[in-house]
């Protein structure tokens, strides 16, 4: 059989919210077992807490501030190597069934001469990926967000004829008058979407992926299953709207104290209109329910996708990867969605299933190395005995971790964030060049360097819940200063020289290399050049 990889991300799942990772109440038995075949990265971090630059790290394999898409809607710029660009010379089908956030580099395809409807104009256009369907999970009425036709084309043909099904449908509500709810609006979390569960997004899209696997056949394949909830509009339909009532919602992390004297950047982010939202407790009560919901149904699907693995023979020779693009803070911290660094936000599950015997060893335990999203390339292209690339990948592959070679990968974890799209940017006053975040966590101590302000610092060994920062007081001086020479180390690597790799250069010969061509630089007469080919 040949080897195939099934890549399934959500889209802000909390690395908190699954039983495998620790949730009391909302049982997830089917990504569970996928725990228990393969290995659960506990301490997983992504390279930026918002969705666009967070996948495209996960896709290319590279830091934000290498590939440069710094936020939703920036292009990722053309020549950025991606999976599908690493996989598809190797005779490996590389195909997406839902989101990606990407957006094509429309100006530099166009300086090439690119058709967006060539070949390798859909490609670049979509991040490396064959859209096989592909479904974002935005489509509010207007121009601004494609409609997914495929998906409305389904819906009509369900018997609902509005306009645009996912927003009328899909992720709105209906009172006993026949009125529409919009799920946009977070009181109606609590009711049931107006579509049934087979015609909601998450069933919809597994399907599809089925499709693509029994289209396949027989030749090899990578397929980034990207599911696009519990992302909002945080509303599910019945049976899973009612299923988890306040009894079964985890306390909140968030104390007064933080509100005091908080951070510049810190306290800007709390005061957004969301953040504020989900400081009330009937807010985050109501949206929980829902969130829960919509991660249940998650689950049972994962569940009837697996029975299909089955029942086509392809689960002995599948590599599985299951994970989420960013966590979703659900009011801890007095914060509504995500974008800052705290674990609930930054921090995401990954689960790594690797058939082959030589992980035999490994399954089932849960490993507490730091592992960063952009470790995903690298381990799908060694899972496929790819040439490693570590001049284009910074990422490291997690195999030798999965077959029990090793137990560490890296001494600390890196993200970043760019809110100069933020209203909260005008409010501080900051440029917008300057308007950037980026967090080091070397297991314990979480900094985070805050251009033009003081550094924010906490001790997760004293304080797991991210509750006091200590990057103002002066006992924490030197830990600060510590981190920030780490930073500084980071940031001087060589990220952008991806043409040829540091083993080429380091086999060139520098003192006769130029010589041997007729570049004859320092020579006093060809007596010396004789005698240095000698």
């Amino acid at each position: 059989m040949a080897k195939n990889v099934l890549f399934i991300m959500c889209d802000q799942l909390r690395w908190d919210y699954l039983s495998c990772t620790g949730h009391p109440h909302l049982a997830t038995p089917n990504i569970d077992k996928l725990a228990e075949r393969g290995m659960l990265f506990d301490r997983t971090y992504v390279q930026s807490p918002i969705c666009g630059p967070s996948r495209m790290s996960f896709y290319t394999g590279r830091y934000v501030s290498s590939h440069g898409s710094t936020w939703n809607n920036i292009p990722l710029k053309v020549g950025e190597m991606t999976l599908g660009d690493h996989l598809r010379p190797m005779g490996v089908r590389t195909a997406l069934c839902g989101k990606t956030h990407m957006t094509a580099d429309a100006e530099g395809m166009r300086r090439l001469g690119l058709a967006p409807d060539s070949t390798i104009g859909v490609l670049v256009s979509e991040c490396g990926f064959e859209p096989f369907e592909r479904e974002d999970g935005l489509h509010p009425d207007g121009n601004r967000y494609a409609r997914n036709e495929a998906y409305d084309s389904y819906m009509k043909e369900q018997g609902w004829q509005d306009e645009n099904p996912w927003n009328s449908v899909a992720n709105s509500a209906e009172d006993d008058e026949g009125n529409i709810l919009s799920g946009w609006f977070m009181e109606h979390a609590d009711k049931p979407a107006r579509a049934t569960d087979e015609q909601s997004e998450t069933p919809y899209i597994t399907r599809r992926a089925m499709d693509f696997i029994n289209e396949a056949g027989d030749q090899p394949w990578c397929l980034h299953l990207s599911y696009i909830k519990p992302h909002w509009p945080y509303i599910v339909p019945a049976p899973y709207h009612d299923m988890y009532g306040p009894n079964t919602h985890m306390p909140v992390v968030k104390s007064e104290a933080e509100r005091e004297d908080p951070h510049p950047v810190f306290g800007a982010f709390m005061e957004e209109r969301v953040s504020r939202a989900f400081s009330q407790d009937h807010v985050r009560t109501r949206v929980i329910g829902a969130y829960m919901g919509l991660i249940k149904q998650l689950d049972d699907q994962i569940g009837e996708l697996m029975r299909f693995m089955d029942e086509k023979g392809l689960s002995d020779d599948t590599m599985i990867i299951f994970t989420s693009d960013h966590g979703d803070y659900l009011g801890d911290h007095w914060m509504g969605e995500k974008e800052l660094f705290h674990d609930p936000s930054s921090r995401i599950p990954l689960i790594v299933v690797d058939p082959s015997p030589e992980a035999d060893a490994t399954r089932g335990i849960k490993s507490d190395t730091l592992i960063e999203a952009i470790d995903i390339v690298p381990t799908i292209l060694d899972f496929y005995g790819g040439k490693e690339v570590p001049h284009i990948l910074e990422g490291k592959s997690l195999l030798p971790v999965l077959h029990g070679d090793v137990s560490k990968v890296r001494d600390f974890a890196v993200s970043e964030y760019d809110y100069s799209m933020r209203d909260v940017r005008t409010r501080l006053g900051v440029e917008v060049a300057d308007a950037k975040l980026t967090m080091l966590f070397d297991g314990r101590w979480k900094y985070i360097y805050a251009e033009g302000f003081r550094p924010m610092l906490f001790d997760l060994e004293h304080d797991p819940d991210e509750r006091i920062d200590l990057g103002g007081l002066p006992d924490y001086a030197d830990q600060c200063q510590k981190m920030e020479r780490l930073f500084f180390n980071w940031c001087r690597r060589t990220n952008q020289r991806t043409t040829m790799s540091d083993e080429d250069i380091g086999g060139r010969n520098a003192s006769k290399g130029e010589a041997k061509v007729g570049i004859l630089i320092g020579y006093w007469n060809e007596q010396e050049l004789e005698d240095m080919k000698d």
